[in-house]
């Protein structure tokens, strides 16, 4: 209720998700219609030059950064720019906003290909990497609009050592992932990814037991923690839950189908 206005799908999104459906769909076009966004390219390029992605050589263009990382990527990558756009002016001195890009991109990556390991339906792909992308914007939103109350959050989770959930809970009375789902139902979202965004801590309290959009989100996430620590939310891998979907031997695969570029730190 404190966000003065809920930020629209932009016209270049709209561009851009047409230009990806053609059938003679081109790089040079798509770098083409990101370009027209000045404020927009300048933050794709921040990312994709930054330690995480551990690109060698120096990207300097648009169509540069959409001929290495690759369609989808750069779709996931142009979306939770625009809505991450007016939360950038984090007045909370602990919360960083490109640490939280770089983990919201890797869980996006590593989760849509957790959904490719498991033959998911193409459209559930697509749900599958928006989910990982937006997975932690309720993060934003409470950092960014009640940076005090979030300051106590963080400081819970290392003066009591518990988790961030719990300190959410104990301070603010809501969770992070509460929040990114409630803003995602207003925006309109398809429900498996608002499912995704809601039980991403807690995907056993879902009735429907069965590998979904949730499923690869929370696991991707996880695995991401391992490698990239973002806050101190002691994750660990609900064994009780992959074995109640028969999935219990399926996460070494999906430790597999980790990035390229993190290989070397990956927890195989």
């Amino acid at each position: 209720s404190q966000l003065e206005s809920l930020p629209c799908m932009s016209s270049l999104y709209t561009k851009l998700i047409e230009e990806l459906k053609s059938e003679d769909a081109s790089i040079k076009r798509v770098g083409e219609i990101i370009s027209q966004d000045v404020g927009m390219s300048v933050k794709i390029l921040q990312l994709v030059n930054s330690a995480f992605f551990g690109i060698r050589q120096h990207v300097s263009s648009i169509p540069q950064t959409v001929s290495l990382l690759g369609l989808d990527t750069i779709k996931a990558l142009v979306l939770s720019t625009k809505i991450f756009s007016q939360f950038t002016n984090m007045p909370l001195e602990k919360f960083s906003y490109n640490t939280f890009m770089e983990h919201s991109f890797a869980v996006s990556e590593w989760a849509r290909l957790i959904a490719r390991a498991e033959n998911m339906d193409e459209k559930l792909i697509d749900y599958t990497m928006v989910a990982g992308m937006l997975h932690d914007v309720g993060k934003l939103i409470l950092a960014a609009k009640i940076p005090l109350e979030y300051a106590k959050v963080l400081s819970l989770t290392e003066s009591k050592e518990i988790t961030l959930i719990e300190a959410e809970k104990e301070v603010i009375g809501s969770t992070h992932a509460q929040v990114g789902a409630y803003l995602l139902g207003l925006w309109g979202f398809s429900n498996p990814i608002i499912e995704a965004l809601a039980f991403h801590h807690q995907p056993a309290e879902v009735l429907k037991k069965e590998f979904s959009v949730l499923t690869a989100v929370y696991a991707a996430n996880i695995l991401i923690h391992e490698i990239h620590p973002v806050a101190k939310e002691n994750l660990q891998i609900d064994e009780n839950y992959l074995e109640e979907l028969g999935l219990s031997d399926r996460l070494s695969v999906w430790k597999k189908a980790c990035p390229e570029r993190l290989k070397a730190t990956c927890p195989i």
